[in-house]
C-alpha cells in the first residue's frame, strides 16, 4: 500500500472496481463518465476510438504500474464513454438523432461543467483523439494539453470512407459478427500482435475480441456514422496554442494522418513519438513506450512521477534514446518539438 496520502497504491484491479459511475444527461444524449482518483487534483478525461470504452482501450496503460503512478498520482481521470458504448449498456432507441461529431465535442463541455472542471488535460485515441482536438479548438480555454493515439484530423479518404460503409453494412445486417470484428481489430493493432497461421493472436487482442460481443450494433452505428461525417480541421489546427504530445504505431492505418497532423501543428508547443512495428491503440499495445514522453510532457506543467518509482527497466523508452530535443530546457517548459522516436520491441 501507499505509504503517504500524495502516493498511488499499484493494486490495479482495486483502483479500476474502485472508479465511481456517473451517467449525465446532455443536449445529445445520457453519457457515462467514469471517475477515478481524487476530485481535488486536475483532471485529465479520457475519449476511446470506435467500439471501444476505457476498459478495452485504456486499461493496458493504467495496468502499467509506472504510467499508473504517473497518471493517478497528478490527476482525477474521468474515462468518458462514446454515448452507448459503456459497460452494460442498451441499444439506444433508433429514432434517437444521430449527435454529429460537433455535438460530442459540445457534449465534453456539459460533462466538465457538470463536475464543476474548469481546463482539463486530454487523452484520445483515433476517433476519441479527433473529438478531443475539435473540443480543444472549440473551447480552447478549458484544454490544458492534448495526448493524441494514432489522431485523425482530415475528413474520411474514399478508402476510409467505403471502409466504414463496409463496417457500417455489417453491422447493419450481422451486428457485432466475426468480419466485423477483424476490421477494428486490424484497425486497433498491428500484425505482430493479431498473430496468424502459426503464431497465435496475443492476450490482448483476444481481450478485445471479448469486449467487443458487448457492444450494441445499434450504439456502434451511430458513432461511426459520426466519425465517418467528420469534416476536415486542419485549418484550426494552427490555432491551438496548448502543448499536443502525438503517438502514432508504424503500423497504424493511420500513421500518414498523424503525420500530416503533426505537420499542420505549431513546431512550438507539439511533439511525434513513432513507436516501431506498432498499431493504432498504442495505450494497450505498447503502453511502456508512451511513459518516458508522457513524463517529460507533464514536467512543462511542474508534475512528475512519485519519486520511489525509479525508471522501469521494463520500459523499451529510455533517455538516452530519446531525441536531445525533447529533453531541453525549451521543451520541458513551454515548448515542445516535434520528434521522431523509434522504440524496439526487444526489451
Amino acid at each position: 500500500m501507499a505509504e503517504s496520502s500524495d502516493s498511488v497504491s499499484l493494486d490495479m484491479e482495486k483502483i479500476y472496481l474502485g472508479g465511481k459511475e456517473h451517467h449525465i444527461r446532455t443536449g445529445c444524449g445520457s453519457v457515462s463518465v467514469i471517475v477515478y482518483g481524487d476530485p481535488e487534483k486536475p483532471a485529465l478525461i479520457t475519449y476511446p476510438d470506435l467500439a471501444l470504452n476505457y476498459m478495452s482501450c485504456f486499461q493496458g496503460l493504467f495496468f502499467c504500474p509506472e504510467a499508473a503512478s504517473l497518471l493517478l498520482h497528478n490527476f482525477c481521470i474521468y474515462h468518458i464513454s462514446p454515448p452507448g458504448h459503456e459497460l452494460g449498456v442498451g441499444a439506444i432507441c433508433p429514432d434517437d438523432p444521430i449527435p454529429s461529431v460537433e455535438d460530442l465535442a459540445d457534449q465534453i463541455v456539459e460533462i466538465l461543467n457538470y463536475f464543476g472542471l474548469g481546463a482539463v488535460m486530454c487523452m484520445g485515441v483515433t476517433a476519441g483523439a479527433y473529438i478531443l482536438t475539435l473540443f480543444a479548438m472549440k473551447y480552447r480555454e478549458r484544454v490544458l494539453g492534448l495526448i493524441l493515439v494514432s489522431p485523425l484530423c482530415k475528413a474520411p479518404s474514399w478508402t476510409e470512407w467505403f471502409y466504414n460503409k463496409v463496417m457500417s453494412n455489417l453491422l447493419y445486417f450481422y451486428g457485432m459478427c466475426g468480419l466485423l470484428k477483424e476490421c477494428l481489430l486490424q484497425r486497433y493493432f498491428s500484425k505482430e500482435v493479431r498473430g496468424n497461421a502459426e503464431i497465435p493472436e496475443s492476450e490482448i487482442v483476444q481481450a478485445c475480441r471479448k469486449l467487443l460481443d458487448e457492444r450494441k450494433r445499434t450504439n456502434v452505428l451511430r458513432f461511426l456514422e459520426s466519425i465517418n461525417e467528420r469534416p476536415d480541421i486542419t485549418e484550426g489546427l494552427k490555432r491551438l496554442k496548448c502543448r499536443t504530445l502525438i503517438f502514432v504505431g508504424d503500423s497504424s492505418p493511420f500513421h500518414s494522418e498523424a503525420l500530416h497532423m503533426t505537420s499542420k501543428l505549431d513546431r512550438r508547443f507539439s511533439a511525434l513519438v513513432e513507436v516501431q512495428a506498432c498499431g493504432s491503440m498504442v495505450t494497450e499495445e505498447q503502453p511502456h513506450a508512451m511513459l518516458i514522453p508522457m513524463e517529460y510532457f507533464f514536467m512543462g506543467y511542474g508534475l512528475y512521477r512519485p519519486c520511489h518509482f525509479s525508471d522501469s527497466p521494463r520500459s523499451p523508452l529510455s533517455p538516452s534514446c530519446i531525441s536531445p530535443e525533447l529533453l531541453s530546457p525549451e521543451s520541458m517548459g513551454l515548448k515542445l518539438k516535434p520528434i521522431k522516436t523509434r522504440v524496439s520491441m526487444e526489451v
